[in-house]
């Protein structure tokens, strides 16, 4: 078994109307539904939006800069993910496309390292 981290890719800005969003949650749902009845679903979240962020780096001196709002600005964002644990790289793809249509935006599937 290989785990996986299933990304949403989300565009920054507003929310679909409720009545969409309503029937795309109760889709991404019976896809979790389904993973963790397979076996598959590790743990997922979604995440607030990125104005939300506290981003930290690291300075020359040792110390640390706080600062508000996200790494980077971008017209896409992480909108949550969910970490799957699956076979193989086949198995990971057919979970992120039921995902992708469930959610109606792109998912980004990447292999977790081990170890």
């Amino acid at each position: 078994m290989a785990k996986y981290l299933l990304s949403v890719v989300q565009p920054t800005g507003g929310v679909p109307e409720p009545e969409v969003l309503d029937r795309i949650m109760v889709d991404v749902r019976a896809v979790d539904d389904a993973m963790r009845e397979a076996g598959a679903w590790v743990f997922g979240a979604g995440l607030h939006s990125p104005d939300t962020a506290t981003t930290l780096r690291p300075t020359a001196t040792g110390d640390v800069l706080v600062t508000d709002g996200p790494y980077v600005e971008t017209k896409e964002h992480l909108g949550g993910f969910t970490v799957i644990d699956v076979p193989d790289l086949d198995a990971a793809l057919e979970w992120g496309r039921r995902l992708s249509v469930a959610v109606t935006l792109p998912i980004e599937v990447r292999p977790l390292r081990e170890g």
